[in-house]
């Protein structure tokens, strides 16, 4: 059995969907209602908060505990750092105790960020380059990865940690997709195309090519297909990266999504936002090594899934 914390959101819910396609039995708790379009991946939900099933999770011996749940932007975490800190440390603290006293032998698949990099020394970033991270979300990611190597080594918790990078698109058969209003730049870019409104781009001045800044764009089907061969206990504790190994500007991401829809909204340049580096792309030999495991999807296939997500 599965247990899938933040099994509502965006993440959580491809990846319930693509475990119950590949016949896991699904126990998914997120604190947001179940959406309709996800009831078919349990075998129960539990609406709640992860830190308040903790007793349910010590007698039900997953397997393996996918821990999608906590707060997951940039920019509000250098707001309300403390929100960050809580929910995603103090919270996670308390699953990885239970976890320690009463279910030992569960392997804990943590959703890190790309985050923990800050301002990355060398693109693309590997797994052993310095993490300096340089906002509140980051910091706490980063933490929970030195919580979990220290409990690996104290009390041999078994885990897996991904470092995602921009985790992008909908699931290629129509099932689930981002919300509206979400932030990630395809997102608000399908968004501003469908509801015609202007697309607000933060930076126009970076290092980059083309002056926008570029970061690393997966398929969220190819997160899911990581999770699912994460369950193979060959693949030793640790950190892995998550991503394409190659680097899509801003205005790349424009200029395909007006290829592909046929309409090219109109920009509102703004200012950089505190917490962006220029450029995040991931080096993912580390993960194709250890699990035989690689992205499969293009820019291409990322926004046009996500596009008839948002036509459905």
């Amino acid at each position: 059995m599965i247990i899938v914390t933040g099994a509502a959101g965006y993440i959580g819910g491809i990846i319930s969907l693509k475990l119950k396609d590949a016949g896991y039995s699904v126990v998914g708790i997120d604190r947001l209602p179940c959406p309709d379009n996800l009831k078919i991946c349990f075998e129960e939900f539990i609406e709640s908060d992860f830190v308040d099933t903790l007793e349910f999770i010590a007698h039900a011996k997953a397997d393996v505990i996918i821990h999608c749940a906590g707060n997951s932007l940039v920019g509000p975490s250098m707001t309300s750092p403390s929100e960050y800190y809580h929910n995603n440390i103090v919270k996670t603290l308390s699953l990885l105790d239970t976890v320690v006293k009463h279910t030992p032998t569960t392997r804990i698949i943590f959703s890190s960020s790309a985050a923990v990099y800050g301002i990355p020394i060398m693109i693309p970033c590997s797994e052993v380059d310095p993490c300096e991270p340089i906002s509140p979300y980051g910091e706490s990611k980063l933490a929970i990865e030195w919580i979990l190597r220290s409990y690996n080594r104290a009390y041999n918790l078994d885990y897996v940690a991904f470092r995602y990078f921009n985790a992008a698109g909908a699931d290629t058969q129509g099932r689930h997709g981002q919300k509206p209003g979400d932030t990630h730049i395809i997102a608000r870019v399908l968004e501003s195309i469908k509801n015609k409104t202007d697309f607000v781009l933060y930076g126009n001045n970076y290092q980059t090519p083309d002056g926008t800044c570029i970061r690393d764009y997966i398929h969220v089907d190819d997160v899911a297909s990581a999770h699912i061969a994460a369950f193979d206990r060959k693949i030793p504790s640790g950190v892995y990266n998550i991503g394409t190994n190659k680097g899509v500007s801003n205005l790349e991401i424009l200029n395909k999504a007006a290829e592909i829809t046929g309409v090219a909204c109109p920009i509102t340049v703004k200012d950089k936002r505190p917490g962006d580096p220029e450029m995040l792309v991931g080096e993912t030999d580390k993960f194709q090594k250890a699990a035989g495991w690689q992205s499969t999807y293009t820019l291409t296939d990322i926004i046009s899934h996500a596009w008839a997500w948002y036509n459905r």
